[in-house]
């Protein structure tokens, strides 16, 4: 045993040093200068430096409005978010108080127009009844690999899902339809039923198993198939409804919605094109933002002692955009955002849902601690570098808070991201079919030099 262990370390110490060498290769053959980029106008991440993407298609779903033309000058405008037309301010005040919205928003996004009271009836009702797994699957699949990744293990489900599926490669709209609808229904039992086949199996902790209910919204169920007694409060079910509302669509443009275009363009199932999105959004770039802005929140709290005290919590600002606090990233998470300038419509709507809910938790301290922040944390910025719009604070500088007052395990954050996000995934997987018809394929310069071959013998 001894004998093996040893030839094991020294395997691993040589693969270790291989890796090294040749890690070092990838990046000399690989680099390349930053100037080549503005000599051939190539936009990295379709961006340029004033902000504006390149535009890669046309969309009906959804609009983000960031800037208007004011005496034919671009200029920066408070944000605003709209799904199919509508404000999605308006449409949280509009079921706020009197039903859950994920359903209603999600019948909008999908089919063009607000349903009656009839189509939510008939369309929670089609959800209700796709909220079911095949035979033994939860035990043959989800508990038989389980990962502290739950968005990998959420992935993997999807993929198997497929195998159930006799018509998974059939694209016409009617089934990718069906398979969608089924998706969204199922999705908070696979990411649910992952994180307590993980927390049993690595952790250690009790295994619950809990069938969602029929009678409950989205975000009911997700509450009661996550905590052990079942139990949760009107107030916790209607914030984290707002929170998938205010998740399930963003205007096209980012990046796991891109790749669903992407994916769906080259006549792929809609398993395939799913699984692709969550890999996406599973990126701390994307998705896991608001896991990054927790762990800040974190370290701040370790290193201030007075919560109160502005000059040392600006203090701990400037230290993190100098890479001298927490990862020396230099990058103060939950602050701007690629296409908003003066400010989330969602963060704003968010914010007094936030209070509401953070009073009742007892938490007051924590939400002035980043209410502070959100105020001061864009002087900061302003002071050590230029910016070219405004810097405000984005959705996820509160998701993360929320989540955590909601007692929701951080290991499901991006997760409950994807529940919410794969309606409006599902949405443009449908208009790309119905309007393209033609795969993307994107076009990259080539910069290489052009060489003679070299025979083995004279290398």
């Amino acid at each position: 045993m001894a004998c093996r262990q040893i030839k094991e370390g020294v395997l691993l110490k040589k693969n270790e040093l291989y890796l090294n060498d040749y890690a070092q290769l990838c990046r000399e053959a690989d680099g390349l200068e930053p100037e080549m980029f503005d000599k051939y106008e190539v936009q990295r991440g379709l961006r340029d430096k004033n902000g504006n993407g390149v535009v890669t298609g046309l969309t009906n779903i959804s609009r983000i409005d960031a800037f208007k033309t004011v005496d034919g000058v671009k200029t920066p405008c408070e944000g605003k978010l709209w799904y199919r037309g509508y404000d999605c301010i308006e449409l949280v005040k509009g079921f706020r108080g009197t039903r859950f919205g994920f359903e209603e928003a999600a019948y909008l996004l999908l089919f063009g127009n607000l349903p009656n009271e009839k189509q939510l009836k008939e369309f929670r009702d089609m959800l209700a009844a796709n909220r079911t797994l095949p035979t033994n699957f939860t035990r043959d699949v989800i508990m038989k690999a389980p990962s502290s990744d739950i968005m990998n293990s959420l992935t993997r489900s999807v993929l198997t899902l497929a195998s159930y599926d006799r018509n998974c490669s059939d694209t016409s709209v009617e089934n990718v339809l069906r398979q969608c609808l089924n998706l969204i229904s199922v999705f908070p039992m696979l990411a649910v039923y992952g994180y307590h086949s993980y927390n049993h199996y690595q952790n250690d902790e009790s295994m619950y198993i809990h069938r969602p209910s029929r009678k409950l919204s989205t975000a009911e169920n997700l509450l009661m198939m996550l905590r052990p007694d079942k139990s949760y409060t009107e107030l916790e079910a209607s914030v984290l409804d707002i929170a998938l509302v205010l998740h399930m669509e963003h205007g096209g443009g980012n990046n796991s919605t891109f790749t669903t275009r992407v994916v769906t363009s080259s006549g792929s199932d809609t398993y395939s094109v799913i699984a692709a999105a969550l890999s996406s959004l599973k990126g701390p770039k994307h998705g896991g933002a608001n896991i990054k802005v927790v762990e800040m929140m974190q370290d701040l709290e370790k290193h201030v002692s007075d919560w109160e005290d502005e000059d040392a919590v600006r203090d701990y600002l400037k230290k993190i955009l100098n890479k001298e606090a927490f990862d020396r990233k230099g990058l103060i998470y939950g602050m701007g955002h690629a296409v908003y300038s003066l400010s989330d419509p969602r963060a704003q709507v968010f914010k007094g849902f936030v209070h509401q809910l953070a009073s009742a938790k007892g938490r007051e301290k924590d939400f002035a601690l980043y209410s502070m922040i959100e105020r001061m944390a864009p002087e900061v910025i302003a002071e050590k570098a230029r910016i070219y719009k405004g810097v405000s604070a984005n959705v996820d500088f509160y998701s993360g808070f929320v989540y955590s007052m909601l007692e929701i395990p951080l290991e499901m954050f991006t997760p409950i991201f994807a529940i919410a996000r794969i309606v409006g995934w599902s949405a443009h997987r449908i208009e790309e079919l119905i309007n393209m018809d033609k795969i993307i394929r994107p076009a990259y310069k080539s910069v290489m030099r052009e060489q003679e071959y070299i025979p083995m013998n004279e290398r």
